[in-house]
């Protein structure tokens, strides 16, 4: 099916202010994100969204339109293992163009399963029907305390795992508040820790040593990724497996030599970031090393789902990330991911995303078209 043309709808939207109690900015307010829709010959609409929980995307779209567009008008709907070895050529000397191609190859592959009348975890090979998840929220508290309350709502709420956003917390007090949540949910519930890069090997290795004393699943992204050396000393010291990573320029390649050197034990990806073309490619070679590929936040509803259909994909990934609060990614969709009786997330069954897009509601927000 030919492409012929590519729009976004430009949305404004406002979320709940979120503080954020760590490095990064404050969450909620006014964003400007965009609804992206691929139109082909045969009168079928493939659909993504663009943005980040509640950051802007003005520059995203525009990449879109003005770089990716003119390279796939006229291609094939299924040209995208050629576009994704077009990548490099098409941004030149500039910085990774991968995340802001995301979107347009989810809205590639939604366009396939359309065609096809399957949700697109059946065209990349169904696995499962369901995944487990995880809760977290970004950093907001500033005493151990206040996660062990958090702790304690989210298992009273029928969540089976917590990840830990410790943010500033000095790494001793995050030790603490390891020890803390641990006893007070219980062995039943699953922990992780994810710090953000924040600390320095001695903090990492200290906090490690707690999460390895309080059966922690995880310890995620605990020192800046390009500080390899440190990353594979983390690993050979510590039972609780490192997890990496979430930084923007961390992509398929980088996961790859991650692999290669033995740095860790599990591996970060997203639709977000690398696409479900790529996503799939890195859960495969994940596989092929014995190793875990775990997989975050998308961002919004429709990268979200494209989530799920790869992990519905794959065994080697344990949960999907199940970002708090709701609201500031849950958008312009009428109906958003729902946890069935079990406690877990269904594969989607509609064909493509399996989303349907709310229309009133994006065209309440729209306030402009780039095309």
């Amino acid at each position: 099916m030919k492409i012929t043309d590519i729009t976004i709808d430009v949305i404004e939207r406002s979320t709940p202010s979120v503080q954020v109690q760590d490095e990064r900015t404050d969450l909620g307010g006014t964003t400007t994100q965009g609804v992206l829709r691929v139109s082909t010959e045969d009168g079928i609409e493939g659909h993504a969204f663009v943005g980040d929980q509640a950051s802007d995307s003005t520059q995203r779209m525009q990449t879109i339109i003005n770089t990716l567009k003119p390279a796939v008008l006229g291609r094939d709907s299924s040209d995208r293992e050629w576009l994704w070895n077009q990548l490099g050529v098409i941004a030149g000397h500039g910085g990774a163009i991968e995340p802001d191609w995301a979107p347009l190859d989810v809205a590639m592959w939604d366009i396939d399963g359309k065609a096809a009348g399957q949700p697109i975890h059946k065209l990349l090979g169904t696995a499962r029907t369901e995944a487990p998840l995880y809760a977290t929220y970004p950093p907001r508290h500033d005493t151990p305390d206040g996660f062990v309350e958090e702790g304690l709502k989210l298992k009273a709420d029928g969540f089976k795992a917590y990840k830990i956003h410790p943010g500033p917390l000095s790494y001793k007090d995050a030790a603490i508040t390891a020890a803390k949540v641990r006893e007070a949910v219980g062995d039943e519930m699953t922990l992780m820790l994810d710090r953000n890069h924040g600390y320095t090997f001695r903090e990492a290795l200290y906090v490690g040593h707690a999460l390895d004393a309080n059966n922690y699943f995880w310890f995620e992204d605990p020192i800046p990724s390009n500080d390899i050396e440190s990353i594979k000393e983390l690993t050979r010291r510590l039972e609780t497996p490192l997890n990496m990573s979430d930084t923007r320029g961390f992509l398929f390649h980088e996961a790859a030599n991650f692999l290669q050197m033995n740095a860790v034990r599990l591996i970060r990806g997203t639709v977000r970031k690398i696409g479900i073309t790529g996503l799939k490619k890195q859960m495969s070679l994940a596989e092929g090393f014995q190793r875990f590929c775990e997989i975050g936040l998308a961002g919004n509803s429709a990268l979200n789902a494209g989530n799920l259909h790869v992990i519905m994909s794959s065994l080697n990934c344990t949960y999907f990330e199940y970002w708090m609060p709701k609201e500031v990614h849950q958008w312009g969709v009428k109906k958003q991911l729902k946890i069935n009786e079990n406690g877990n997330l269904d594969a989607p069954t509609g064909p493509g995303l399996g989303i349907e897009l709310d229309e009133e509601w994006i065209a309440a927000h729209k306030v402009a078209t780039l095309s």
